[in-house]
């Protein structure tokens, strides 16, 4: 079978693509897709593998000789699965494969906050220890983890193992119901419940209708002041502006987003102007690490392999 990675160059550099190299008999590897190449590179495809590359319903019309779209994601929003349906074109994502790098990243971020260590760093670099009179400095703040509650919202693979370290912390760990629920499960507490009682709140519910801005300037009035808000999960999500604003009078304490509403932010966006040392930005890392990186291309070739062996293994179509 023919096959195209359309969008390798998401996956950045030191894959071993062996594994995927041995399923099919030709792989054309694309470090990018623009728009207007898409059709004719998926023309002759049998299997295309992609990451973000949008496969619509003209494009997948386009390609009568597609029988299977293996995605290096969890997200299947930019394919046309009701047109992949129609057409009988096999479509699979890839799970649980970075869930250690997203636990990592959201630890690493929130010690990087409660500890102050840009702070720290930056008064260093100043020349302020430099010129200090005692041995140490104790200018900012220094908080234990121990010491606070930890709110999730999303209890997936990825909340689950957030909230499994958050305990080895010791930790107080409050998971949300889902937002707008009328009824509450006994292992949960209600949204509202959660942003008053939370001293941090982490991200990992999906992005559709219902969460799309779930946190704006309500949410952020009804967070304690001391509070801080984590996003690894999709940046729509959350009102940039209204973070921007949060972050900018108290509302809240700090805030650590991996995720923006539209990557990369060409067009920019309120929290890339914000200049408070209150916030920390990455750009779209969380799940990157290396191991983490290599996981979702040996997920793809098991889930490609499954599929050549008329194996159901995480079909969405």
């Amino acid at each position: 079978m023919k096959a195209v990675f359309l969008d390798f160059g998401t996956m950045g550099a030191g894959l071993d693509l062996r594994g995927l190299e041995s399923l099919v008999s030709e792989l054309v590897i694309h470090d990018d897709s623009p728009d207007d190449t898409v059709a004719d590179r998926i023309a002759d495809a049998e299997i295309v593998f992609t990451n973000k590359i949008r496969l619509t319903r003209t494009l997948l019309e386009l390609a009568p000789k597609l029988k299977f779209i293996a995605l290096t994601a969890t997200g299947t929003d930019n394919i046309d699965t009701n047109c992949a349906k129609e057409h009988g074109i096999g479509v699979a994502n890839i799970r649980h494969y970075c869930t250690q790098s997203v636990v990592e990243h959201v630890f690493g971020v929130l010690l990087s906050l409660t500890h102050s260590l840009g702070r720290y760093h930056q008064s260093v670099r100043a020349g302020n220890w430099q010129r200090s009179a005692d041995f140490c400095m104790l200018h900012y703040p220094v908080k234990e983890l121990s010491a606070m509650t930890l709110g999730i919202v999303g209890y997936g693979a990825l909340g689950q193992g957030v909230a499994r370290i958050a305990r080895e912390f010791g930790m107080k760990v409050l998971v949300s119901a889902r937002p707008g629920a009328e009824t509450v499960p006994d292992d949960r507490i209600g949204f509202d419940q959660l942003l008053a009682e939370a001293d941090v709140i982490s991200l990992h519910c999906p992005l559709n209708d219902d969460t799309r801005n779930l946190f704006g300037a309500r949410e952020f009035e009804a967070m304690k002041p001391t509070a801080i808000l984590i996003n690894t999960a999709r940046g729509a999500l959350v009102d940039s502006q209204a973070l921007a604003d949060a972050l900018a009078n108290g509302a809240i304490a700090a805030a650590a987003v991996d995720v923006l509403p539209k990557e990369p932010p060409a067009d920019g966006d309120p929290l890339l102007d914000y200049d408070g040392d209150n916030l920390i930005i990455t750009p779209h890392i969380a799940w990157a690490t290396d191991e983490a990186r290599q996981n979702a291309i040996d997920e793809l070739a098991a889930n490609t392999r499954a599929f050549l062996d008329g194996v159901d293994r995480n079909r969405i179509v």
